[in-house]
């Protein structure tokens, strides 16, 4: 079925649900089946579930196919798109739902999931979403033991304000799980859809975003059940492509906070600002580029910041209102660009070295296992001889 297939009136009469459920399915066909059950089994029962199969080359589509609920809409691509096209597709032209909640198809939702969110932005009109935290499960979905593993506390997060959740992302990456999200449909009108350019972190883009605009909610109970597969083989996981496509990503991502146009929300944001406060004179880019390079929670941070000085000292307009403002001419510039070491080989040997220390970790873990199977085999041997 296409996605641009017009929806059908079923028994002549159309009834539009509370909730759209976003279900993006990919060779995973060992978990599909539980996916689809924990949303089916919601105690909240008003949603349409809509599944998008990305043509898998396993028998996904053939146990979705099994599945007879009239609530479901199922799509399959007749080759490999990835999953951002189909939510987006998904969300503009198949969703009718004045809520949206995004499930992957290797993760589980507790049954009352849907029920509490619901009741949540239903008294709270001023959050345009409410995630969940999340418990951490392996392949075989018994929760995952190692409680040092970051899915076992990533997504254990406070509630903040917008602004504070700005400053968050800002300076440390996202920590939002994308399958627990239930969205108001109307945020991704106002805030646009997912960017199709972006592999690794297209939620986390659409995090910032919305917080440009919306009040978000985290419920503290984990209503998730987030699979975290062998061999870092999540979309997520820490492999070289996906964490040097993520850097680049997480780079173009800072581009959003250029969309802060007032002092007042910039320093709700950054409470440092305060020392650059100069009336209505203030030039916000400018500001933040020197908070950029103050903060400098990573590399591309500096490279955000002097890129943000660079366009601002090229302006000859502007560049005569920082220097009568700041003091702050294209010689600091200069100054600056031989303090903030971007790209020397000691930066990147500091990020080799903390990758090598991960899978040093991970390869510890996984003979640790070994030797534990070794063990228990050589103890059922000996108890049969016996």
């Amino acid at each position: 079925m296409s996605l641009n297939s017009p929806l059908k009136i079923i028994g002549g009469k159309l009834h539009i649900p509370k909730i759209s459920i976003i279900l993006t399915s990919f060779n995973h066909a060992k978990y599909i089946r539980e996916a689809i059950d924990s949303a089916l089994n919601q105690s909240f029962t008003d949603f349409e579930l809509i599944i998008l199969d990305d043509y898998s080359s396993d028998y996904s589509w053939d146990l979705i196919s099994r599945y007879s609920d009239p609530r479901i809409k199922a799509f399959r691509n007749v080759v490999n798109k990835g999953p951002v096209e189909g939510i987006n597709k998904a969300i503009s032209k198949v969703a009718s739902g004045e809520y949206i909640a995004i499930h992957h198809s290797d993760d589980v939702w507790e049954l009352d999931k849907l029920e509490k969110q619901v009741a949540f932005l239903d008294d709270h009109p001023e959050n345009g979403a409410v995630f969940t935290n999340a418990l951490a499960i392996t392949e075989d979905s018994f929760p995952l033991s190692d409680e040092k593993h970051v899915y076992c506390t990533i997504f254990n997060q406070p509630n903040r304000t917008r602004h504070e959740w700005l400053q968050f992302f800002f300076s440390h990456g996202n920590a939002l799980c994308h399958p627990s999200v239930l969205i108001r449909k109307s945020c991704y009108e106002n805030c646009g859809l997912y960017r199709y350019d972006m592999a690794q972190l297209p939620d986390f883009d659409m995090w910032v975003r919305l917080c440009l605009k919306y009040e978000i909610h985290i419920l503290p109970e984990k209503l998730v059940r987030y699979r975290v597969r062998d061999n870092e083989a999540n979309a997520s996981g820490m492999r070289p492509e996906t964490r040097i496509r993520a850097t680049y990503e997480y780079y173009k991502i800072l581009q959003n906070y250029r969309k802060i146009t007032s002092f007042n929300d910039l320093q709700k944001v950054f409470p440092s600002t305060e020392k650059y406060y100069r009336k209505e004179e203030g030039d916000i880019e400018f500001i933040l580029g020197m908070i950029a390079l103050e903060e400098k929670p990573f590399n591309f941070t500096q490279l955000f910041g002097l890129d943000l000085l660079s366009k601002a000292i090229s302006d000859s307009d502007r560049a005569e209102n920082i220097k009568r403002l700041y003091d702050f001419d294209v010689n600091s510039y200069i100054e600056m660009t031989g303090k903030n070491d971007v790209f020397s080989e000691e930066q990147i040997v500091a990020r080799d070295a903390k990758i090598r220390e991960i899978y040093t970790y991970s390869l510890a873990r996984l003979i640790n296992a070994i030797r534990i199977i070794i063990r228990l085999m050589t103890l059922v041997i000996k108890t049969k001889h016996k």
